[in-house]
C-alpha cells in the first residue's frame, strides 16, 4: 500500500519559514487546535514532500507534487465522532491529510454536492417568481423577499454553523443542517401565503448555509496548502453548478407543475444529500472544542464545601453561571468572528468578494425581471435557460482558475528564491495577472449587459456579456476565499463565515433593490453605476499586493 516517492529534489517554505518536510502546516486552513483526540503509539508520521519543483518548465510548478505515504491510522468504529459515525463507509482517521487522493477527491465531491444546495434553493424559484406573485397575491418587490431573505439567512446562519462545527464536529453539523433543510423545504412547498413562504425559505436558506462556512474548512482539513487552490476550485463547482441547472430545472418544473413543485424538488435534493453525507462523509476535524468543560472551568470553584443549605444555594448559583456561560459561548461568541474585519487583509478580501457577489444577485433579478417583459417576453422555461451563460463562465473559471492560482503562487516564490534556499509561499502571491483579468472583465461585462438589455438588443448579445461576467467574477470569488483561508490558517472556518456574512448581506441588498432600481433608471444606468463601482474596487488588488506582507505580519502578531 505504501508508495515511497523518489528522492526529494526541493522543498517549500511558508512565509514564516516552516518547511514542507515539516508538513507545510503554517498556512493550513484548519481550526485552532490541530491535536487529534485519538492517538496511536505505533502510528508513523506521514510526511508530505514536494518533488521536482525545479523543473525546467516554470508553468508546471505544482503539478509534480508527490507524497510519502504510510498506511492510514484508522479510528476504531466505536470511537468515531459525529452523529451516526459508525455507519460512514469512509473511516475516520487521525490525520485527514493522509487520505489517498481518491478519498480526498471523494470527500471534496460530497461536500461540493452539499454546497450546491444553497444556491440551488435561491435560484430554482427565480423563473417562477411571477407565478408566486399571482397565486399568493403579492407585488414583485414583496415576492423578491423570498429570494432576498433567503440570502440574508445565508449571511447570518454560517456564523453559528462555524462555531457549532468546532464543538460538535463537521459531520454532526452537516447532518443536522440538511435534516432542517429538508423540513423547511417541505413547509415552503405547502405555504398558504407570502408571509409563510418568505419565512420558511429564510429558514431553508439558513439551514443550507452550513456548507458555506464549514465546507471550506473540510477542504482545508484534507488537502495540504500547496494543492488547496485546485481543490478549492473544484469544490466551488458545486455552488456554481447550482445557478446553472437550478433555473433550468425551475423553469421546466414551474412551467409544467407550478412553483410549489420547485420547493418539493428542493426537498428531494435535501434528502439525497443527507443520505450521501450519512454514508460517505467521515469526521475530518481533528480536535473539537469542549465548551461545556470550558464553561465549567471558568465558573467552578475548585473547593468542595460540605453540603449545607448555604453551599447548596451557592451550587445553584454556580450552575446558573455555568449554563449562562455555556449559552453565551454557543450563541453570542460566534458573533465575535466579525471582529476580524478590523484587520485590513480580511476587510479588503471580504469587501471585494461582497461587492462581486452583490452584483451577481442584482444581475439574477434583472434577468428574470427584464426578459419576461417587452421586447423579449420569454416564457418561464426560457427564463430558466438564460442563466446558463454566466454559469458556464463560473464553471470554466473554476476548473482552470484554481490551478492557475497555484502555478502563479509557485512562480512568484521561484522569483524570490535564492540559490539553495527553499521556496517561500505567500498568500498575496495569488494576486497577479489572474486578479487583474477578473477585475477588468466582469465590470465591463456588467455595463455591456445593462445597455444591450436596456435597448432591447437580440438576447444572445447580453448573454455573451453574462458569460464573461461569470469568468471574471469567479476568478475574484475563488481568489478571495482561498486567500482568506491562508491569511487565517488556524481560523479558516471563521474567516469564511465572515466572508459569507458580508457577501450575502450585499446579495440580499441586490435582490431587494434590483427591481425598483431598474424601474427607476433602467438597466443601462443601473449596471453602469455598478460596473464603475466594481471597477474602482479593483484598488483592493493593488493594496494587498503593496501592503499585504506588512498587514499579514501585524495580523499574525495580533491573533497568533
Amino acid at each position: 500500500m505504501a508508495e515511497r516517492s523518489e528522492e526529494k529534489t526541493s522543498s517549500l517554505m511558508t512565509s514564516d519559514g516552516i518547511n514542507t518536510d515539516e508538513k507545510l502546516k503554517h498556512y493550513e486552513a484548519v481550526d485552532s487546535d490541530k491535536t487529534s483526540p485519538i492517538t496511536q503509539d505505533d502510528a508513523h508520521s506521514c510526511v508530505s514532500t514536494v518533488a521536482d519543483l525545479h523543473s525546467h518548465h516554470e508553468e508546471r510548478d505544482l503539478e509534480r507534487v508527490e507524497t510519502t505515504k504510510q498506511p492510514l491510522v484508522k479510528v476504531p468504529r466505536s470511537q468515531r465522532r459525529g452523529l451516526f459515525a459508525r455507519f460512514a463507509i469512509i473511516p475516520e482517521v487521525t490525520e485527514p491529510v493522509h487520505y489517498s487522493n481518491t478519498t480526498k477527491w471523494l470527500i471534496t465531491v460530497v461536500v461540493a454536492i452539499a454546497a450546491a444546495a444553497a444556491p440551488v434553493g435561491s435560484a430554482i424559484i427565480l423563473p417562477a417568481l411571477n407565478q408566486v406573485a399571482d397565486e399568493l397575491h403579492s407585488s414583485p418587490t414583496i415576492t423578491n423577499l423570498s429570494v432576498a431573505l433567503y440570502m440574508l439567512s445565508m449571511a447570518i446562519f454560517p456564523l453559528w454553523w462555524s462555531s457549532f462545527s468546532e464543538t460538535l464536529g463537521r459531520r454532526s453539523v452537516y447532518l443536522t443542517s440538511f435534516a432542517m433543510f429538508t423540513v423547511f423545504g417541505v413547509l415552503s412547498a405547502i405555504s398558504k401565503n407570502i408571509t409563510m413562504l418568505v419565512i420558511m425559505r429564510m429558514l431553508n436558506g439558513g439551514a443550507a448555509a452550513s456548507v458555506q462556512a464549514v465546507g471550506a474548512g473540510t477542504i482545508a482539513d484534507v488537502w495540504e496548502s500547496f494543492e488547496r487552490g485546485r481543490a478549492m476550485g473544484y469544490f466551488y463547482l458545486g455552488p456554481l453548478c447550482g445557478p446553472l441547472f437550478a433555473p433550468i430545472l425551475g423553469g421546466v418544473i414551474g412551467e409544467k407543475f407550478g412553483w410549489r413543485a420547485t420547493q418539493w424538488a428542493l426537498s428531494i435534493y435535501g434528502v439525497l444529500v443527507l443520505l450521501l453525507i450519512f454514508f460517505a462523509l467521515p469526521e475530518t476535524l481533528q480536535a473539537r472544542k469542549d465548551v461545556v468543560a470550558e464553561a465549567a472551568t471558568e465558573t467552578n470553584d475548585p473547593s468542595r464545601p460540605p453540603l449545607t443549605r448555604s453551599s447548596t444555594r451557592q451550587s445553584v448559583q454556580q450552575k446558573s453561571k455555568q449554563y449562562a456561560k455555556l449559552l453565551r459561548m454557543l450563541f453570542v461568541d460566534p458573533l465575535s468572528v466579525l471582529t476580524y474585519l478590523r484587520f485590513p487583509l480580511v476587510l479588503l478580501c471580504v469587501y471585494y468578494s461582497s461587492v462581486t457577489f452583490g452584483s451577481l444577485y442584482l444581475l439574477n433579478i434583472s434577468i428574470q425581471y427584464s426578459f419576461e417583459k417587452v421586447p423579449y417576453e420569454f416564457p418561464t422555461i426560457i427564463l430558466g435557460l438564460l442563466y446558463i451563460p454566466n454559469s458556464l463562465g463560473y464553471i470554466l473559471a473554476s476548473l482552470f482558475g484554481g490551478k492557475w492560482m497555484d502555478r502563479i503562487m509557485a512562480r512568484e516564490a521561484r522569483k524570490r528564491q535564492k540559490d539553495n534556499e527553499p521556496l517561500v509561499l505567500l498568500p498575496e502571491d495569488r494576486m497577479r495577472e489572474n486578479a487583474w483579468l477578473g477585475a477588468l472583465i466582469y465590470p465591463a461585462a456588467l455595463i455591456w449587459y445593462g445597455w444591450t438589455v436596456n435597448y432591447g438588443v437580440i438576447w444572445i448579445v447580453p448573454m455573451i456579456a453574462n458569460f464573461f461576467y461569470g469568468i471574471g467574477s469567479m476568478l475574484i470569488f475563488a481568489m478571495s476565499t482561498t486567500m482568506l483561508t491562508e491569511f487565517m490558517p488556524k481560523r479558516s472556518s471563521s474567516g469564511v463565515a465572515v466572508n459569507n456574512f458580508c457577501r450575502n448581506i450585499f446579495s440580499c441588498a441586490g435582490a431587494i433593490a434590483g427591481a425598483p432600481l431598474i424601474n427607476a433608471i433602467g438597466n443601462g444606468w443601473v449596471f453602469t453605476i455598478l460596473g464603475l463601482w466594481t471597477l474602482s474596487s479593483a484598488v483592493v488588488v493593488w493594496a494587498i499586493r503593496r501592503f499585504g506582507p506588512r498587514w499579514r505580519k501585524s495580523m499574525d502578531d495580533a491573533v497568533g
